[in-house]
């Protein structure tokens, strides 16, 4: 059952910080400094439903606050920051408490918060609050982003506890374990697995293992790890041998973290880094984030932007430091202190979600925290073609929203940004953050410029934990067009559209190869990998810059895919969607995962089909001949006799289904291969991935078997439109009253021990068995269609919903009741819901990250830039606190028709003849052969020959005479204006590779 009212809401964020997660409604949090990275950090927080969190700023909201501070508006500028976000705030999520405080922080003031952030603060005021915080045991916590350029502080004190560090919780299906000393575990991985589960170390406890069951339920034990799928364990020579089943489970043990006070973390700073060589940089950037806080109290300002003399005078301070960790990098301290009076909305993004998944660690103890210092940059952007020869004139202040980032890029670039047609796929959590981040940019703002925002979906309830554009008066409502008015009232000059259509083939009519040659770019912002896919085809086709991102949990990636300069993203390895073989599901399941699956296909096979069958069979009185002698008939025949007249039957009928799923089945099963049957003479038939089952004995007081009594009987009567009943007293009373009949096993079934999806063997229904039921039929259908009260439909088809709790109630009783036939340890709700529900979990700090990261490759992309050195893939781990960005792989080449190709290259025929019409395959084979020389074998569309040089001769002539409009006429492909062709030419090899050119024709 659900935890709480509220899991709805945060379901997707509880499976990334677990049961810590409860902590949050009784947190404290201030954030001090309400520009760009602490409107972020607070956005954050309040969505993920921290108790109370107090923003600090004494300062007033001007317009270039707004280059950044996604949470003002027009009528909020000249008033306090604090006071104007705080009502911004305050819409998002109203279970949080948010308070505005404009005085001094003061020590009586700081007390009572578990977590203080600052932002925006000059070093003495994070010196002075570091060190109260550190003597009182408050988390404490610097993020600040100036540019190009981030930087982050955690001191949790010298003794913080992490409760879970690390991310999921390891655990896989036994496949064997040895008698020895030491005992060896041979494993298989489950769902979501990769590569090593284990570390040498790691504590584990087995459940569900049969034969050696003296491992079950022991204390944890170390285990040494041999190989990806063996372990070493404790002594097992004098337990029982092992037969089948079990589970090994990671156990995780809290961990102690010890952090320095900010003034001795300043001096000896611990600096963490993806990779070694980053240290360098890093510790550069440490000594240019002090020495600009020097220079500010020397100055009373921050450099100005492309101030050589600036920049020189930031490079000395950086310089009297002293000793380094690493030798001074110069030239990023130049770089850094050029561009550290601008305001840049993604860095903002980036340095703010960091800081935030940092307090959510510091509140829940979920995940180690920052040890101790994180830097950030894109300082790679300055090196973009021409950005060197900006001038200060050319960045300084224009009185404009968008100065902050003017003193980055130069104004002819913000108008450049104006200019941009952009798509983006998906309105979703990335979605929601990539559109905050382009109104705040000045993306398509100028007269020729389009935004186009386009998602099939619905605001759900589940969405307003992390998709920031929501609130609760949109559920329900179209996403691409409440985002798109969120956008507009965030900046009105964004030239937006919605659209409500799926990008896919069966929208190609829409979105057709102009459309995406006429835009600037594409960022992607979808969740399944077969839409990513066709995105990725469809712009390397039209040679249009596609950015795609994805989270999962505290991980996230962009990639850039940028036309002549990098590798398409390429096909992505598929989805583990729970499809697992039939006989496994069925008879001889071995995880949670099986199980969860197998209640799913109940919960269909139940509820869903069964109702369509009637329907369709109601609706047309043909609908019995059309069906073939088996299974369907029968259904609608069982479904018919079975329809409730009131709630008691309804339970009735739940009741009868559990001892037919997990008695009499399991009983079928044993009496078919009893636990002592042999496969071969010695060799048991339950061992290794066949675990022995036990039938069920149904008693009424056990909490599992009336959950799913109640949730089995509540969709039932949902389906046939009888009014439901909640009381479980009730339900137990009409249960002790149900009489069944004995079990009976039944001779001549056979069952599939393949991994075939084949049905189980029975004697077939006999003719004379089928006319009795038709003749049933056709007389209940006259019955029920003449009947007044009879409703049509006359069932209601029930689809599986994630987010429906009687739903989930049902998945997860049937499941761990099957569970628990098979010795497998049961899941909770809310992990039932997970898996079942396929869903990936979430939280807004990755998608804040992620769409930031988007966003600096757009710079680089409305640069115009074509050096591939500029740009940068990103992978993200904010439970570890991890940041890599590398170099995109560079666009491969291949050899065809004896020169050198890119994968971007593409033949392209404008396919209109002399008389306007579309050209005959003729043609085309004449300008294939005339302007590369290539003579055509064989030229296809699709599955459609066009033209086979093999063919009979009339055949041929009939072939080259045809347009091409006529050759595709049978193929249905008319409607598209632009066919991409696939050809074969003489003197290829036979073992050549698929790769050439491909040939796109643009039809009149």
């Amino acid at each position: 059952m659900a935890g709480s009212e509220e899991e709805p809401r945060y379901s997707r964020q509880l499976y990334v910080l677990g049961g810590g997660a409860r902590r949050l409604p009784g947190s404290a949090v201030l954030v001090s400094g309400l520009r760009g990275t602490g409107a972020q950090v607070a956005t954050a927080l309040v969505l993920a439903g921290t108790g109370r969190v107090v923003l600090h700023d004494c300062g007033t909201a001007c317009t270039a606050d707004r280059t950044q501070q996604f949470l003002l508006e027009e009528s909020d500028l000249g008033q306090n920051r604090a006071k104007a976000s705080q009502r911004a705030l305050a819409e998002l999520n109203p279970r949080v408490v948010v308070e505005a405080h404009t005085g001094e922080l003061s020590e009586a003031f700081l007390a009572s918060f578990q977590v203080v952030v600052l932002t925006e603060s000059p070093l003495e005021e994070q010196l002075r609050v570091g060190d109260f915080c550190h003597a009182r045991g408050i988390c404490f916590i610097v993020a600040d982003a100036k540019g190009l350029a981030g930087q982050l502080f955690c001191d949790f004190g010298e003794h913080f506890v992490v409760d879970d560090p690390a991310e999921g919780d390891p655990a896989a299906a036994v496949e064997h374990i040895s008698q020895g000393n030491p005992g060896v575990v041979t494993y298989m991985g489950t769902e979501n697995s990769h590569g090593h589960l284990f570390h040498d170390g790691d504590l584990v406890t087995f459940s569900g293992v049969q034969g050696m069951t003296e491992l079950n339920g022991q204390e944890p034990v170390p285990v040494h790890v041999l190989d990806a799928f063996r372990l070493e364990i404790s002594d097992t020579s004098s337990f029982s041998p092992y037969r089948c089943g079990g589970l090994v489970s990671q156990v995780q043990q809290p961990q102690q973290c010890s952090h320095k006070p900010l003034c001795q973390a300043l001096e000896e700073p611990k600096i963490q880094v993806a990779s070694p060589e980053d240290l360098p940089r890093s510790c550069s950037l440490h000594a240019a984030f002090q020495a600009l806080h020097a220079f500010r109290r020397e100055q009373g300002r921050l450099p100005r932007p492309r101030a050589p003399a600036d920049a020189k005078r930031v490079l000395e301070l950086a310089r009297s430091l002293g000793a380094q960790q690493a030798p001074l990098d110069e030239d990023i301290v130049r770089a850094f202190a050029t561009a550290s009076a601008g305001d840049l909305c993604p860095v903002a993004a980036v340095v703010g979600a960091l800081a935030a998944q940092e307090v959510l660690k510091a509140i829940t103890g979920k995940f180690v925290p920052l040890d101790q210092w994180l830097y950030f940059d894109a300082l790679e952007c300055l090196a973009l073609a021409g950005a060197a020869q900006l001038t200060e004139a050319d960045c300084a202040p224009r009185g404009s929203r968008y100065d902050g980032q003017i003193a980055v890029f130069g104004a002819n670039f913000q108008e450049k940004l104006g200019h941009q047609k952009y798509l983006v796929v998906g309105a979703g959590a990335i979605g929601c953050e990539l559109l905050k981040n382009f109104a705040m940019m000045g993306l398509a703002v100028g007269p020729d410029g389009e935004l186009i925002v386009t998602d099939m979906d619905t605001v759900a309830f589940s969405n307003l934990h992390r998709q920031f554009l929501y609130r609760s008066a949109d559920i329900s409502e179209p996403k691409s067009v409440v985002a798109a008015a969120a956008v507009q009232r965030m900046n009105p000059d964004v030239r937006v559209t919605p659209h409500q259509n799926q990008v896919g083939p069966a929208t190609e009519m829409l979105y057709k190869d102009n459309f995406f040659r006429n835009l600037d770019g594409v960022a992607s912002a979808l969740d399944t990998i077969e839409a990513r896919a066709y995105l990725e085809r469809r712009c390397l086709r039209c040679r249009t810059p596609l950015l795609d991102s994805g989270t999962e949990g505290t991980r996230g990636n962009v990639l850039a895919m940028v036309p002549s300069l990098t590798e398409p993203l390429g096909p992505a390895s598929a989805p583990r969607d729970g499809a697992f073989p039939m006989c496994t599901l069925r008879h001889f399941p071995r995880t949670i995962q099986h199980t969860l699956q197998w209640a799913r296909d109940e919960f269909e096979g139940l509820f869903q089909l069964p109702a369509e069958q009637v329907n369709q069979f109601m609706e047309d009185p043909a609908f019995l001949e059309q069906q073939l002698p088996g299974k369907i008939v029968e259904q609608v025949w069982e479904s018919l006799r079975e329809r409730p007249q009131d709630w008691r039957d309804c339970v009735r009928w739940a009741r009868r289904r559990w001892q037919r799923c997990y008695h009499d089945a399991i009983a079928q099963l044993l009496h078919i291969y009893p636990p002592e049957h042999e496969t071969s003479p010695g060799v048991p038939f339950w061992a290794g991935d066949r675990s022995c089952p036990h039938p069920l004995t149904f008693n009424p007081e056990n909490d599992t078997h009336l959950d799913y009594v109640l949730a089995a009987a509540h969709l039932f009567a949902q389906v046939h439109r009888v009014p439901p009943c909640s009381d479980r007293a009730a339900i137990q009373a009409i249960l002790r009253d149900v009489v069944l009949p004995p079990f009976a096993p039944q001779e001549g079934l056979q069952i599939p021990l393949t991994e075939e999806p084949t049905e189980e063997t029975q004697v077939p229904t006999d003719h004379r068995q089928r006319t009795e039921l038709t003749q049933d039929l056709v007389e209940w259908r006259q019955e029920l269609l003449g009947d007044e009260d009879t409703q049509a439909p006359l069932m209601e088809p029930i689809h599986f919903e994630k987010d429906n709790d009687v739903h989930i109630d049902f998945i997860t009783a049937a499941s761990n009741l099957r569970a628990e036939n098979y010795g497998i340890s049961p899941a909770n709700w809310l992990m039932s819901k997970r898996i079942a529900g396929r869903i990936v979990p979430a939280i807004i700090t990755t998608t804040a990250a992620v769409a930031g990261l988007a966003c600096l490759e757009v710079y680089k992309l409305v640069w115009g830039c074509q050096e591939l050195s500029c740009y940068r893939n990103s992978n993200i781990s904010l439970s570890a606190c991890l940041l890599l960005r590398v170099q995109p792989p560079p666009a491969s080449t291949y050899r065809y028709g004896g020169r050198e190709w890119s994968c971007w290259d593409r033949l392209e025929l404008r396919a209109v003849g002399a008389d306007g019409q579309a050209m005959t395959v003729q043609e085309v084979l004449d300008w294939l052969q005339r302007t590369h020389g290539w003579t055509v074998t064989m030229l296809l569309c699709g599955d459609t020959v066009l033209y086979d040089s093999k063919a009979e001769a009339e055949t041929r002539a009939r072939q080259q005479a045809r347009r091409l409009s006529e050759s595709l006429e049978d193929a249905r492909m008319l409607q598209q204006q632009d066919l991409e062709l696939l050809y074969m030419c003489e003197g290829e090899d036979a073992e050549a590779e698929d790769s050439r050119p491909p040939l796109l024709c643009s039809l009149p």
